[in-house]
């Protein structure tokens, strides 16, 4: 006999019929206020909100002829088992079964046994169903991810030993897979390093599509031969085009690694890079321009650099640059802060990386998994080690 009675819907017009089922169910431990009775299908349906675990319907009802009955209550509660009741030996059944229902019974055959053994399995039919459903949903939503990951998370694109390169990124607790932020990394066939890294403002598959193109775009720009001070206005005319008008915002930060050291960076509202010398680590101060989409009046300023500062310097070798997105600094922002920005909590973890003459390679777990706290926003991490003259094998 079931252990739990469960609440069972019986949609039946038929007086007669309808007391053996009930004297049936009494026999399988399913007492009478565990069942709801209704003559017609409209009742029936009516009843469905009080979340009945099986329903036991006839095919024979004053306002329902045929199938329709079952069509009409799959697709009104699809989660319900749905037991049909019929009175002849045919294909009624398989056809029902066919179209939707777990179980049919041939009301002349009805026992205690068979009708208790029938809502177990019906039940437990519907259970697995919708677990293979979730599981289903599930794989399909892992591919689509992936497929977006591939996207989003390119293939450092080095040609020689000049630098080593270790990525990481995380989306963030609320389930948006990806968010809008990108990265990568690209050398030119005269050996300068181009990095990039970005933030679209928000999460979803929106802002996920839009930094995918942005990243794509940056790295046809940089094989198509584009000048360095012209990516990030490339870069916005491109954002412009596709979000519409719809508004928003791209923080990005653009970097340019001579073979010699020389460095050039170009922030768009986003937070500077970190650079670790000598097992040393500083924050780099730099001039910061607006974000991309942003108007901030200053049109005229920086001409010279595509409307956006550059701010120049030197990377030793050995040394390290370490690009991030707001998330990361999230993770590190103290606790009692509500505005707390994290910046020199981020700086002595990563100091601490730095300190050990470890390989940059293996910075990256050890900073985020530092961190006090997960962040709700997404991740996203770069770390470029200009490599010692003569060092011709990665770390």
């Amino acid at each position: 006999m079931i252990e739990a009675a469960p609440l069972v819907l019986l949609i039946e017009d038929d007086d007669g019929d309808a007391l053996l089922i009930q004297e049936c169910l009494n026999e399988a431990g399913i007492a009478g206020d565990h069942v709801r009775w209704h003559r017609t299908l409209a009742d029936g349906r009516g009843a469905l909100s009080e979340a009945p675990e099986c329903v036991l319907l006839d095919l024979g009802l004053p306002d329902a002829a045929g199938l329709q009955g079952l069509t009409a209550l799959v697709a009104a509660a699809p989660d319900t088992p749905v037991i049909v009741l019929t009175g002849r030996h045919d294909r009624t059944g398989i056809d029902a079964v066919a179209a939707g229902a777990q179980d049919y019974l041939v009301k002349d055959d009805l026992t205690a046994d068979l009708l208790d053994r029938s809502i177990r399995y019906a039940m437990e039919r519907k259970r697995a169903q919708r677990t293979s459903l979730q599981l289903r949903e599930a794989q399909l939503q892992a591919a689509e991810n992936a497929r977006l990951e591939r996207g989003l998370l390119p293939t450092p694109l080095l040609r020689s030993g000049m630098v080593d390169c270790a990525t990481y990124y995380q989306p963030g607790l609320d389930h948006a897979v990806l968010g809008g932020d990108f990265f990568d990394v690209v050398e030119t066939e005269d050996g300068r390093i181009r990095a990039v890294i970005g933030d679209v403002m928000g999460h979803g598959p929106d802002q996920a599509a839009l930094g995918v193109h942005l990243r794509v775009a940056w790295r046809t720009l940089v094989l198509a031969g584009t000048r360095d001070h012209q990516m990030l206005a490339g870069l916005s005319q491109l954002f412009d085009a596709e979000s519409g008008g719809a508004g928003g915002f791209v923080t990005a930060c653009d970097v340019t690694i001579h073979p010699d050291g020389r460095t050039a960076v170009r922030v768009a509202g986003h937070p500077a890079p970190l650079v670790c010398v000598d097992g040393k680590t500083t924050y780099l101060e730099t001039e910061i321009g607006p974000p991309l989409g942003i108007s901030l009046g200053l049109d005229g300023r920086w001409t010279d650099t595509g409307g956006w500062p550059e701010t120049r310097g030197d990377l030793p070798a050995g040394s390290s640059l370490v690009l991030y997105t707001d998330g990361l600094l999230d993770a590190y922002a103290p606790a009692e802060q509500s505005t707390g920005l994290g910046i020199e909590e981020l700086i002595d973890a990563t100091d601490a990386c730095a300190a050990s003459a470890d390989a940059a390679s293996t910075w990256i777990p050890i900073v985020v998994g530092s961190a006090p706290a997960r962040s709700v926003d997404d991740t996203a991490i770069v770390v470029i080690t200009r490599r010692s003259d003569g060092a011709d094998t990665a770390e």
